[in-house]
């Protein structure tokens, strides 16, 4: 009750603000005064003015918000093609940022310069080849070689070129990741949805290269300075595996297998002193709308030395034992 009374308030309100306004007008028409719908050369002249003081301020928000955010605009880079990434951003960043200065410089000068006036009249032109040719040229030139270089960084990350890298598979459904890391035979054994169950969620062939694979969740650890590839299931819908610190993001698609492959350069303890945090951990995102728990969606990476790594990996389960463990629990 007290809620409509409210929208009822404010409805009269509205109406009755509307009525005075018409008063108003009906008002200066019986005084003979000027017509208020007529915009004069001072009200133009005003406008073009505070176009101008609207630049600088815009302006300078934007400034402050560079100054305020910008160590926010990515975490630090941690793996060897991270750097030549962060270049292809930045220098994507410079062109926008010259675009977009440009562009509002000349919007506002020519609100300032042909404001309305007595006298005067807009010139009107329609068709000229010398604009045209210099906004779609110079633009078309630029693209083709921002394009270019970017194809260029993007062949120099995306296809694997390591000898012997860490092989691990990350495994993604509503709302969960497993990642499970190749055994001494440096293979991921197969894999048949058909098979999935107790003791077997990834649904693996016991095919000889699946036996001494394992799977680990909550957090996975991965070597510095050791090129890792990683493959990318998913179970369910579509999700996408976004590691921001190590640049790398790909998508994880239903009856397909996709694929990424970088190098870590900083390890955890390393980088938790850089930022000056002792919780900090690399991450592992979805970063798809995958569902209501999408936002949950997420896996700590731990980045050490190769012998603490070693060390982990040893103490982790093989998936023969996890199914032994599994059959024992059933009987």
């Amino acid at each position: 009750m007290f809620n409509l009374l409210v929208f009822a308030v404010v409805v009269l309100f509205i109406i009755a603000a509307g009525r005075v306004m018409r008063i108003f007008e009906l008002s200066a028409d019986l005084k003979g005064g000027r017509n208020d719908h007529q915009v004069t050369e001072t009200e133009n002249r005003n406008m073009a003015y505070l176009w101008v003081v609207f630049l600088i301020a815009f302006f300078g928000f934007c400034l402050w918000q560079v100054m305020e955010y910008k160590d926010k605009l990515l975490p630090v880079a941690a793996s060897e093609h991270g750097g030549a990434i962060d270049q292809l951003f930045n220098i994507t960043l410079i062109l926008i940022t010259i675009v977009f200065i440009g562009t509002h410089i000349v919007m506002v000068y020519q609100a300032y310069k042909n404001y309305g006036r007595k006298n005067r009249k807009a010139v009107f032109f329609a068709h000229s080849t010398k604009l045209e040719l210099i906004w779609t040229v110079i633009p078309a030139i630029v693209l083709t070689g921002l394009i270019i270089y970017g194809l260029a960084v993007w062949n120099r990350v995306i296809y694997p070129s390591a000898e012997n890298p860490v092989l691990v598979e990350l495994y993604a459904k509503q709302f969960d990741w497993t990642a499970r890391y190749a055994g001494d035979d440096g293979v991921l054994g197969g894999h048949d949805f058909r098979l999935i169950g107790a003791g077997n969620d990834l649904g693996l062939i016991e095919d000889g290269f699946s036996n001494d694979d394992k799977m680990v969740k909550a957090e996975f650890h991965l070597p510095v300075n050791r090129p890792v590839l990683f493959k990318f299931r998913s179970r369910d819908v579509i999700h996408s595996a976004y590691m921001p610190h190590f640049r790398a993001q790909m998508n994880c698609v239903p009856g397909m297998e996709t694929q990424f492959e970088f190098t870590p350069t900083i390890t955890t303890e390393e980088l938790r002193k850089i930022t000056g945090n002792k919780e900090f951990n690399y991450v592992l995102l979805c970063n798809k709308i995958c569902g209501g728990s999408h936002f949950n969606m997420q896996m700590d990476i731990i980045i050490e030395s190769e012998e603490e790594y070693n060390n982990w990996i040893k103490e982790q389960r093989t998936f023969m034992q996890t199914q032994a463990a599994t059959a024992q629990l059933i009987d």
